[in-house]
């Protein structure tokens, strides 16, 4: 592991936290009353640097998983597990559980909520404490990545796990309703942004639902919305994925503006800027929000031949 400890679990027979038995009759899940009083006895108060809201709703996290696919051969990630609330859900069917969490309170707390509400399944839990930004390989490969991600980071986690585990085949993630908006948001919508063809890149994005304030805790001032993503090759390219992502960044960074004018100064110059556009089939008068993934991979092709051929005059 190259993030932050891994917390190998640990029993003791008095840990200092009392299980107060799960509020949802037959469940091995966490209920509302319970997520308090556990976070209260572990002087836990939910911040709004690391984006904490916990699921308290156990149909919640159920729907979660039932969504993702999760089975028994899952190997899954979870990012930001909190006091549990998803991992518990995510271990249910057998699936083995890789856990990062950037609180160390939260991360050493995480298998012994596990061992008192699910024994059976403590074993196959591994907990890392880092910051998931960070994460650069694991020692398994997880095929799915499943997490209710903070909201002040979830773009920038969701594409750099993308990027850092290209195992992942299956994503299901909880984000701010507006988020989940801008990631499935298709060429020619108004929330067509940086995020939505950076995805594409990685996977097909598709909205899976809606989650309303009050399942979390505390209860956040904006819905939440699910998004799933089906992972899949990259357009087939030249250019690397760091050079595809700069001409979207700068197509999008001037997003009134043609695409003539909003690459002029990344191509060279207008002339130069319309010369790609052109060899890459795309209309110099077009904006960046009508273009889909596979025309920036096609037009950061032709950007770096015109590059090349000045270089070469």
């Amino acid at each position: 592991m190259k993030c932050g400890a891994l917390t190998k679990p640990r029993w003791p027979s008095n840990s200092g936290i009392t299980h107060t038995g799960s509020s949802v009759s037959g469940s091995n899940l966490l209920g509302a009353r319970e997520i308090r009083e556990l976070a209260e006895q572990l002087g836990i108060r939910p911040t709004k640097k690391l984006g904490q809201n916990f699921v308290i709703d156990p149909n919640t996290v159920q729907r979660i998983v039932r969504l993702a696919g999760i089975t028994s051969t899952s190997k899954v990630l979870e990012v930001g597990p909190g006091l549990g609330s998803l991992t518990l859900a995510l271990l249910e069917p057998g699936a083995k559980v890789v856990a990062i969490e950037i609180d160390k309170v939260l991360a050493d707390q995480l298998p012994l909520t596990v061992q008192a509400h699910l024994p059976e399944s403590a074993g196959s839990l591994t907990v890392i404490h880092g910051d998931a930004l960070t994460l650069r390989e694991l020692d398994f490969e997880p095929d799915a990545l499943v997490a209710n991600l903070p909201y002040n980071v979830s773009v920038p986690v969701l594409l750099h796990l993308l990027q850092a585990l290209p195992s992942l085949r299956s994503i299901l993630v909880m984000v701010q309703k507006e988020v989940a908006d801008r990631l499935v948001a298709g060429p020619g919508s108004r929330t067509y942004g940086v995020p939505s063809v950076k995805i594409r890149w990685f996977g097909d994005p598709q909205a899976a639902g809606g989650v309303g304030q009050k399942v979390f805790w505390p209860e956040p001032k904006v819905d939440s919305g699910l998004v799933r993503i089906t992972c899949h090759e990259p357009p087939k390219c030249s250019s690397s994925r760091a050079e595809v992502f700069s001409v979207i960044d700068a197509a999008f960074a001037q997003r009134r503006k043609s695409l003539r004018a909003a690459l002029s100064q990344f191509a060279g110059s207008p002339a130069l800027s319309e010369l790609a556009l052109v060899a890459a089939g795309i209309d110099p008068g077009a904006r960046g929000e009508a273009l889909a993934v596979a025309d920036f991979a096609r037009l950061a092709d032709a950007l770096g031949q015109s590059a090349k051929s000045a270089r070469n005059a």
